[in-house]
């Protein structure tokens, strides 16, 4: 059984509010991913990805709203649509090369 003081995300320093609260919101997505809660997470992380766009964990958000999606389907198709979004949005974000793989 798994302890409830499991660190699930870890963020150090000083962030502005808004950069703050977006990793504070996918603390909490991962914490419904490790419980296998795919469409909460997915809701958190699309949450990230729309309303803190303009911070570096929106990238990142995207592509676990991917994985959510793909996890809660089992259908790899849906992978597909993160790499075609960070490429537009964030293409110079690492998270648009973890994504490549999955481009058709």
């Amino acid at each position: 059984m798994e302890s409830a003081d499991v660190e699930r995300y870890r963020i150090e320093g000083y962030l502005p509010k808004d950069a703050f609260r977006a990793r504070l919101e996918m603390g909490i997505a991962r914490v419904a991913f490790m419980h296998k809660k795919w469409a909460d997470a997915e809701k958190r992380y699309a949450r990230v990805a729309d309303e803190y766009a303009d911070t570096p964990a929106a990238p990142e958000a995207i592509y676990w709203r991917a994985v959510c999606r793909y996890k809660a389907t089992n259908d790899h198709h849906v992978l597909s649509e993160a790499p075609n979004e960070l490429g537009a949005k964030y293409p110079d974000s690492e998270w648009a090369l973890k994504a490549l793989p999955w481009a058709h």
